[in-house]
Parts: C-alpha cells; structure tokens; sequence
C-alpha cells in the first residue's frame, strides 16, 4: 500500500492495547513499521452510554455500528474487535478474516476470594446476564447490581463501594497488567471471550491477504464454534448463555450452558466433534433447547 495501513479501533484503553496487539502482529508477519500502520480511535454508541444495561439501549450492535461504517466508508482498513462484542451475524459486506491467539477465557473474581466467602446478600456488580445468572445459580441469597464501563471504570465504581465484589474479563485485566481478582475456575466464560477478531472487507482482497496471514487458526476454529451455537441457541444480550470450546488432536470440546435470569434453572451440555463437522455446535444448541423447560426455552429464539 502507499500509505499507512489503517486500524479502527474503540478508543477504551483496553481496546488500544488490542489494536496494539494486532499492529505488532501485523509488522511482524509483513516486515512493517511503525509508520506503515496508523491506529484510529473511534468513540462507539456503547462507550458513550455507560448508565443502562447493554440489552437496554441496543444490544451488541452499540460497540461495533461506528467501527463497521468506518470501514464501509473507506476511512479505515480493518477493524479490530473483542469477539464476544461482535454480534452473531454480521453484514455479508465484512468479514472476520483473522483472531489473534487467545487469552484467558476466565472470568475473575474481584472484591472477595471466593463466591461462598461473600457475605449473606453481598452485592455483585455486574450488567451481563450470563454472569448474574451463574452468580445466583450458585449463591441465590446474592444481590445482582448493575455497574457498567470500562475496565479501570468498574474497578473505580467497586472501590467506592457500588458493590462489594465484581466479575471482569481475566483476558482484558491481563492485556491491561491489571492483577486483580482471583480466577473463577468453574464458570463458562461468555462465547469468544478472550478472543481478538480483525474485520476487513470482504472484497478488498490486499488488506484481507495482509489479515489473513496473522490468524491464529486453533483459535478460530474454537470461537466460530462457539458463535455458530450463539447463532442456533438465537439468544440476545438478555439471554444467559455460556461456552467454551477447546482442540486438540484434530477435534472440538464444545461445552455450553443456558440459565434463566434468576439462574434456578441452568441447562448444560457437551459435544466432541471433528474440526470439519460445521453442524455440531448446532446439534448441541437443539439438544440444550430441546431439554430447556418452556420459560428457559422462551428467552431463545432457537
């Protein structure tokens, strides 16, 4: 290209240090420089509101609508994502030509050692669905209290006393050398968490070739899994769903779990497959469905 290569980014410090991570993965599968690649910030509907739950005021869609006409108008070259942000189905226009290794795909525990060392009727601040629903599933007696932002935002609102103990990301406290919080080791991470995805247009075949080259294929294998469950499960950003596949030897683990919001009922389920079986992630969703009493079954369109 005769000018720099151009990543559209959430201006949030976390997704900087993506961006970042992508621009040193790019300079070192290409032999780029620093001024071979530009990374442009961009403010998103979902950073700009921080007082609703996401599923309030527009789902997913609010962290990726800016990032995604960016790109269709030409301003940018390629978008850098958190997968879990990245709704299900995406216009044909775009296309996730690559994701970075994965990190962390825990959730840690922040404020507290362990959920059974919480007080009786703790509250837990946390605005997703499937993190209140796994939090009452194993302790009933908690209080869910909604706390949004970013990273540094939550903790803040932690350390003034909005709650007494959250759930972030172990993956974005780690790219940001945040040490906070104890692991939750028994708890599905939310689909894709932990993974980076790079959006390029489908039909620009030089900047999709570039992309191509630093996709991390153990990764995408697992997270496509996991997104084509997302996608038969038909749940929304008000429906408590977990997953996490895992590869090895040439086949997927694909473990799931759906719950109803007050997480009483919690539905879960695993499938081995081979890495070629597309239809296996669907085969799982069906039979969570399938199993789901008819008020679990009524927060999934599947």
């Amino acid at each position: 290209m005769n000018r720099p290569l151009r990543i559209g980014t959430r201006g949030s410090p976390l997704a900087l240090a993506q961006a970042r991570m992508t621009a040193d993965a790019l300079k070192a599968a290409h032999g780029l420089s620093d001024a071979d690649i530009e990374i442009v910030p961009i403010t998103t509907t979902g950073d700009i509101i921080q007082d609703r739950p996401l599923a309030e005021v527009g789902g997913k869609a609010l962290w990726t609508k800016e990032l995604d006409r960016c790109l269709l108008d030409g301003r940018t070259d390629l978008s850098v994502h958190s997968m879990k942000d990245v709704e299900t189905i995406r216009p044909g226009a775009l296309t996730v030509a690559a994701m970075l290794p994965r990190a962390d795909v825990r959730d840690r525990l922040i404020g507290a050692e362990s959920l059974d060392a919480l007080a009786d009727g703790a509250r837990v601040g946390t605005s997703s669905p499937r993190r209140a629903a796994q939090v009452l599933a194993r302790r009933p007696d908690l209080n869910i209290v909604p706390i949004r932002g970013n990273v540094a935002t939550r903790l803040r609102k932690l350390a003034g006393g909005e709650a007494d103990a959250t759930l972030l990301a172990a993956a974005g406290l780690d790219r940001l050398d945040e040490a906070a919080g104890v692991a939750i080791e028994d708890m599905l991470p939310a689909p894709s968490q932990g993974a980076v995805g790079v959006e390029v247009l489908t039909d620009n075949a030089e900047v999709r070739a570039l992309v191509v080259a630093i996709d991390h294929r153990p990764t995408s294998l697992c997270v496509r899994a996991e997104r084509r469950l997302l996608e038969r499960l038909g749940g929304d950003c008000r429906s408590p769903i977990a997953a996490l596949a895992t590869i090895a030897d040439g086949e997927i683990l694909l473990r799931a779990e759906i719950l109803t919001n007050d997480g009483r009922e919690r539905q879960a389920g695993e499938i081995l497959f081979a890495v070629d079986d597309g239809a296996a992630p669907e085969r799982l969703a069906a039979m969570l469905l399938e199993r789901a009493s008819p008020a679990l079954r009524g927060l999934f369109v599947g």
